[in-house]
């Protein structure tokens, strides 16, 4: 699915660049369109670009000594949204999460001079399958690059900084009997999933690490996030897909052991999508280039921590250097019907970025 560029955007090569990625429709596992569109806008542009073999869009410039990864994600959440401008923002799938993060990364390198880029190479990777456990992309891109200095494309809005992301946990429960009259007194399938879920909980409520205590970054939050039933006369099988939000110092281990314990023999478990929480350090170079470029834009910085996940999760245990995720977009809007953009701020983040991105590049 694509939408023609409306004739107001012709003249902002920025904000085209942004609504032609979003009028590629690139839930997980379906990014190839979009991949090719922003390699062909990269190559264009003075980039070294590729679709990588993980199918990640990939583009490079400058050949100085300080290398700098910009690793956003281009997949989406499913639900087509067609896209439209209203009252100065961009409406569509991938806006905020996180196409306008990533396109933000693409407009800054495109922008910087020929000093810099004596200075430094910047990897841009626009990633695939972040927003499903596999990471496909992120976990790719560990096995080809060694970085100085990691920038992860995730809404913070141009005025923030995002230094932390809270581990994740995905459990299967399945329940199966043998099917028996309801008049026996006996618990069913479903009944014996509803108790577990329940269980489940009511320890995740009691449950909390040791980071910001008393915020929501500080407390496990469980979610059933399906649920199903069904009997065929012969037998019953309950199922539910849990989804764990773990705060620093809760281990998805950790967390596994405590739904085992509370599962008991009638509920099978099974687990994926094991991350660790992370913190990044408040005051890296980074962290201060970015701070003096939004005061030099005339924003405050400010520090924020994500409820959520992301593909910072799966590259910081391994990369170990300065890290820090940017863009713009307020993230309360990621997957909604109302997932928008203001465009004045797609361009700020983007000329942050790039006065960052200068003043990192050693003299």
């Amino acid at each position: 699915m694509s939408a023609d560029l409306p004739a107001e955007l012709r003249d902002d090569p920025a904000a085209a660049l942004l609504w032609e990625a979003v009028s590629r429709y690139s839930p997980s596992g379906e990014e190839g369109e979009v991949s090719r569109l922003l390699v062909d806008w990269m190559g264009r542009r003075d980039f070294a670009a590729e679709v990588d073999p993980a199918g990640n869009a990939v583009g490079r410039r400058g050949r100085g000594p300080l290398q700098v990864v910009l690793l956003g994600h281009i997949d989406t959440a499913p639900g087509w949204l067609a896209p439209r401008l209203e009252g100065g923002r961009l409406f569509g799938r991938g806006a905020v999460d996180a196409k306008g993060p990533f396109c933000s990364f693409l407009c800054a390198v495109s922008g910087l001079d020929r000093a810099a880029l004596e200075r430094m190479t910047l990897t841009c990777i626009g990633a695939v399958e972040e927003e499903c456990p596999t990471s496909k992309g992120a976990r790719y891109a560990l096995t080809r690059y060694r970085p100085d200095l990691v920038l992860i494309g995730e809404p913070s809005g141009w005025q923030g900084l995002t230094l932390g992301y809270k581990g994740r946990l995905i459990a299967r429960a399945t329940v199966q009997r043998p099917s028996h009259h309801g008049a026996a007194g006996l618990e069913g399938a479903a009944d014996l999933l509803v108790g577990f879920c329940g269980r489940a909980k009511r320890w995740a409520g009691r449950a909390a690490g040791g980071e910001r205590p008393g915020s929501l970054f500080a407390q496990v939050q469980l979610r059933v996030e399906a649920l199903n039933s069904q009997r065929d006369g012969l037998s019953e099988l309950a199922s539910a897909d849990l989804g764990l939000r773990l705060p620093p110092g809760v281990e998805p281990e950790q967390a596994a052991t405590a739904l085992q314990q509370l599962a008991g023999d009638a509920v099978e478990l099974s687990f994926l999508g094991q991350e660790r929480a992370h913190l990044c350090e408040r005051d890296s170079p980074l962290s201060r280039a970015l701070r003096l470029a939004i005061r030099a834009e005339g924003g405050t910085p400010h520090f924020t921590y994500k409820t959520g996940t992301s593909d910072m999760n799966v590259v910081a245990p391994h990369w170990a250097v300065p890290m820090l995720a940017y863009g713009p977009g307020d993230s309360s809007l990621d997957h909604t019907p109302g997932e928008a953009l203001d465009l004045d701020e797609y361009r700020k983040a983007s000329a942050v970025l790039e006065r960052a991105l200068r003043s990192l590049a050693p003299s």
